[in-house]
């Protein structure tokens, strides 16, 4: 990887400066696949579209979720405690395992736990054009079904003049990140390439909370009037340590920065707890454009992923690993302390697809995906303190599953009078998902067939001041790989979401303020409830009912050339109508279970919003004062307040100042001070209750974030 900067950085300038004179007008494809998978402006959808130059003001390390954190609705979470190595997004409080996300509308989203983990592709923001938020059940994409929001990544924009750009910034907790960005331009008026290198490393806040983050990107394309050609390659290395545990209530007053990971080894924590993992993604896109009209994308993938977490496991059962007693002269020996890796290692594969009509007042779009993937799960002992007691790289469980997807949607978008549109969106899904064994259970299999039919319709009035909208939407999904380790009787249900929007934005060239109104209907949503099924597990339950009600404000304005303004607030209600908790009564064995009737949807605040300050003192300088505020967040969905987090205010500030000198396009010097009156709050958390001596005991665990931390760099643009 430092070899590969050092090439890049001796070699792109020349390659830049060298194509300069070959650069021609060439008419440029709009990515279909981008179009097919995105909404348009008079799509009934509520979205938020980050521009790259906002990326940019934000890319000073911290992973995508935190690139996101000031748009409407979204909370974020980091168990390093400062925003490098593993993330967590909500939006409306749903989870990322609920957020569809797409990069150049290939699906991203893990096909097993649908979770999305942008760890494995580190920095990817420095090589994206766009990322569009669509909050609710959106327009139809690829992938999993989006029940809180989908979050489309744009990087096959064509870049018309050549670049070359160095970021390196530096700060709180060992923090670094270095990358290097170059474009070429169009050069031998139908060829364009980019690249970037990036390496992250930190040491996080969280004691021995380690990230260190390589990735790549290299994208060429072949472009013609009316065809284009791209492949592209997308490489991320993580090494973390693991920081998953959180902290308990005591260890929040006198230890913020406690990590119990590794710490089952004698005397010092073990030194590689840590998370492995490589990934590569391989596309391929196909434009053609048979007329001004008429233009199809045909896109090929394969996400390749292997990596392993390493735990060091003190007086483990033989017999828990499937191996018998181990005797050693007269003694009988059942225990040993061990040291093992949990494997994963999956392919990733299929064919997206889409054309699009658009003549007159008629826009017809036709799109989908065929995917297969292929994960295997197994688990090997690389350390043994009784040496002889077990074989080298013993493999005590080896598993497999195998997921099919098939998608097909239309959507047709029709202006039918003056400045009024109509919308209408059918998608169909057929899934196939096959588990053959779970670690703990190997011998427990499923083969799960989905069918989902989701309708989507809505109205647009726009005008260049003016526009409003209301859509009606359907979505559903099928459960994950935890949901299913349980027994028949308690298979999962697929959840389903009923999503009513409607909304109005109304802008200038120096105000805007929008404000949208949802309600959104789950039947069988999946819930945790503490209960335990008849393999031993903690599963998630369906509860028959549940919903989210808010109104979403948001609104920017030019107050002065050199002051502005802008900010977002959402308030929302979000129930579980009714649901049963299971605690585990160690006094008498076996569960116990309360019944709860209307009670908050865990992780969902009833308010959040932000605010953002711009001011432009001088030539080339901005400053940006940037507020956070995050209502009462519960652990579980008991509404109970000993079970929850508090609600936080955040101050950010960002300083940049630039300008231009012989040679280069522009020199930024920037500086980013976060939580800047050290804050002590947690964005994540977990609760658990048990019944012991007669009494309701409640345990939860935290994972805090740091205090004041800064980040300083610059970046040089050639």
């Amino acid at each position: 990887m430092k070899n590969g900067f050092l090439l890049l950085a001796l070699f792109c300038p020349v390659f830049i400066l060298a194509q300069k004179k070959n650069i021609t007008d060439t008419s440029l494809l709009q990515p279909v696949e981008i179009v097919a998978t995105r909404a348009s402006d008079y799509s009934p959808v509520t979205q938020t579209t980050v521009t790259k130059a906002q990326l940019e003001k934000l890319n000073y390390g911290p992973d995508l979720p935190f690139l996101l954190d000031q748009t409407p609705g979204v909370v974020v979470n980091s168990d390093a405690g400062n925003g490098v190595g593993y993330t967590g997004i909500r939006i409306r409080g749903s989870d990322a395992s609920r957020i569809n996300v797409s990069i150049n509308g290939i699906p991203f989203n893990d096909a097993e736990s649908q979770g999305t983990f942008f760890v494995d592709i580190p920095d990817i923001a420095s090589s994206t054009g766009s990322i569009q938020v669509q909050r609710g059940v959106g327009t139809s994409t690829n992938g999993t079904g989006a029940f809180g929001a989908s979050i489309n990544l744009n990087t096959n924009e064509i870049k018309d003049d050549p670049a070359f750009s160095l970021n390196s910034s530096f700060g709180s907790y060992q923090t670094f990140k270095n990358t290097v960005v170059f474009n070429s331009g169009i050069f031998k008026k139908h060829f364009t390439i980019d690249g970037r290198l990036s390496y992250l490393r930190s040491d996080g806040y969280i004691d021995r909370a380690f990230s260190r983050l390589k990735s790549g990107f290299l994208s060429a394309a072949y472009i013609t009037h009316n065809n284009s050609v791209r492949f592209n390659i997308i490489s991320g290395k993580e090494k973390t340590y693991q920081a998953w545990n959180g902290i308990d209530a005591l260890a929040l007053d006198t230890n913020r920065t406690y990590n119990s990971s590794g710490t089952e080894k004698p005397g010092s924590p073990y030194s590689n707890e840590t998370d492995n993992y490589t990934q590569s993604h391989y596309q391929l896109f196909y434009n053609h454009q048979f007329s001004p009209a008429f233009k199809t994308s045909l896109a090929l993938f394969l996400t390749r992923g292997k990596g392993y977490y390493e735990q060091y496991k003190a007086r483990e059962n033989f017999s828990d690993y499937g191996l018998p007693d181990f005797q050693s002269g007269t003694d009988v020996i059942s225990q040993s302390d061990i040291i093992r890796r949990l494997w994963l290692n999956n392919y990733f594969y299929g064919s997206t697809f889409s054309a699009e009509y658009k003549r007159n007042n008629t826009n017809l779009i036709l799109g989908g995906s065929v995917t297969g993937y292929n994960g295997q799960h197994f688990g090997r002992i690389i350390w043994a303190q009784i040496q002889d007691a077990i074989p080298n790289d013993f493999e005590w469980y080896n598993v497999n599953a195998f997921k099919n997807d098939f998608a097909l949607f239309g959507k047709w978008i029709q202006k039918i009078k003056g400045r009024w549109f109509t919308y209408l969106d059918l998608q169909g899904r057929l899934v196939n998902y096959k588990i053959n064994g779970f670690r703990e259970n190997p011998d427990l299999d499923w083969n799960n067939n989905y069918f989902f039919l989701n309708p989507k319709a809505g109205i647009t009035y726009r005008s260049p001041k003016l526009t409003g909208y209301i859509s009606f939407g359907k979505a559903a999904k099928e459960p994950n790989r935890d949901d299913f380790e349980a027994a028949v009787y308690e298979k999962p249900k697929a959840e389903k979401l009923y999503d009513l929007e409607a909304g109005f934005q109304i802008k200038n060239k120096a105000h805007s303020v929008g404000v949208n109104l949802y309600y959104m209907s789950y039947k069988d949503q999946l819930i945790l409830t503490g209960k335990i099924n008849d393999v031993g597990a903690y599963t998630r339950t369906n509860t028959p009912k549940s919903y989210r009600v808010g109104i979403e404000a948001q609104a920017r304005a030019t107050i002065l050339p050199w002051f502005s303004l802008g900010g977002n607030i959402c308030v929302s209600k979000n129930r579980v109508k009714e649901f049963s908790e299971f605690m585990d009564d160690y006094d008498n064995g076996g569960q116990i279970e309360k019944q709860y009737h209307n009670t908050p949807i865990a992780f969902s605040p009833g308010i959040t919003g932000s605010l953002n300050l711009e001011l432009a003192p001088i030539k080339g300088m901005t400053v940006h004062l940037v507020s956070k505020y995050v209502g009462r967040q519960y652990l579980d969905n008991s509404g109970v307040k000993e079970r929850s987090l508090d609600s936080y205010f955040l101050e950010n500030i960002m300083l940049s100042y630039s300008w231009k000198i012989k040679g280069t396009r522009e020199l930024e010097l920037f500086f980013h001070a976060n939580n800047v009156f050290s804050k002590k709050y947690e964005a994540n958390g977990y609760s658990y209750s048990y019944i012991y001596d007669g009494k309701l005991n409640t345990e939860n665990y935290y994972f805090p974030m740091a205090p004041l931390n800064v980040m300083g760099g610059i970046n040089i643009h050639l």
